[in-house]
């Protein structure tokens, strides 16, 4: 499961895990700004359990300062974790902007320079998740060597430009000697809607190690079981579960706020993917978007699961969308 900033927190981590087979692996939204040896006590709440029913978490940061990874990689071994990940991929302009993320992709002497200070001190793993560069693709040539150097236990790859946002099309070219180059396991990601897209996907590209799903999985969170064969109920039976995962989903993240209305903006938020799975999704999507309490949102939910079906894979109206940007 990819990060996602305000989406996958540790609620959504464990709510997802009871409901949903299939995935190996949960990355947490990265942390930054790790200033002091211990990150405040309302952020470390989602570090609670090096796994979720099961499933590794792995922590991420976003850093360009070594120092500040190996305060955060002590602070999470302490808790039990054996692995972290660097965030070298965030593509949006105000991360990017300030030389973190996908836009410390330009400077290879800086990640380099980072590596060999962090790398002989770290007390856990180290993987790294990144695009192919931030403004031209073949930034990411100037890293493999770079990365290739030291002891990274997993490199995955977005691939995309941070310039491009998630817009566009995804380059399975340079991700094709991108692997070929590597000699450190590597996982694709991007625009994996379907299980179609999996299956072109390795059909066109031979040596991926593993797959990192984002936005398919809030689209359609049976993406994994779909793509490693795993059993799941015919389309109504589907619908059924998405109900009970998203009313679950919602009374955890009104437990997590005290019953404060900034659950309806992190419902809001994800609604936004999982609307694209069913029929009429704009229409779904602009059910939710406008409630303003708790009465209104679940009256809007009920609504949406009396009157609207549910597409799931067959939709695939968000991969189509995104292509037309």
């Amino acid at each position: 499961m990819a990060p996602f900033q305000g989406i996958t927190n540790r609620v959504f981590r464990k709510v997802y895990t009871r409901h949903f087979p299939g995935i190996d692996k949960l990355f947490t939204p990265f942390f930054t700004s790790i200033h002091k040896k211990n990150i405040s006590s309302s952020r470390s709440k989602e570090l609670i359990g090096v796994t979720e029913n099961g499933i590794p978490v792995v922590p991420q940061i976003l850093s360009k300062d070594a120092d500040e990874m190996l305060r955060f990689a002590i602070f999470c071994k302490e808790l039990g974790f054996d692995e972290i990940n660097w965030n070298l991929g965030c593509p949006y302009p105000r991360v990017a902007n300030k030389m973190r993320g996908s836009g410390m992709l330009p400077h290879p002497e800086i990640v380099d320079e980072i590596l060999q200070q962090f790398m002989p001190k770290t007390p856990v793993k180290l993987s790294v998740k990144m695009r192919l560069g931030f403004k031209e693709p073949e930034e990411i040539f100037q890293l493999i060597p770079i990365l290739n150097k030291y002891n990274i236990t997993e490199v995955t790859v977005h691939a995309r430009i941070g310039k491009q946002l998630y817009k566009g099309s995804v380059n399975h070219n340079i991700f094709k000697k991108v692997i070929q180059q590597s000699t450190i396991p590597t996982g694709y990601n991007g625009d994996i809607f379907t299980k179609n897209d999996f299956i072109n996907l390795t059909n066109s590209i031979s040596g991926i190690s593993f797959l990192m799903l984002g936005r398919g999985l809030l689209v359609d969170p049976f993406l994994p079981a779909h793509i490693k064969n795993i059993e799941i109920p015919n389309l109504e039976g589907q619908k059924e579960i998405i109900r009970k995962f998203i009313d679950d989903l919602y009374y955890e993240r009104r437990k997590q706020h005290h019953d404060g209305l900034q659950t309806l903006g992190n419902m809001k938020e994800y609604w936004w993917y999982l609307s694209c799975s069913f029929d009429n999704p704009h229409k779904v999507f602009s059910l939710i978007k406008k409630k303003k309490n708790f009465e209104e949102y679940e009256d809007a939910v009920n609504r949406i699961f009396n009157d609207y079906n549910w597409l799931g894979q067959e939709a695939d109206l968000f991969k189509k969308e995104q292509t037309m940007k």
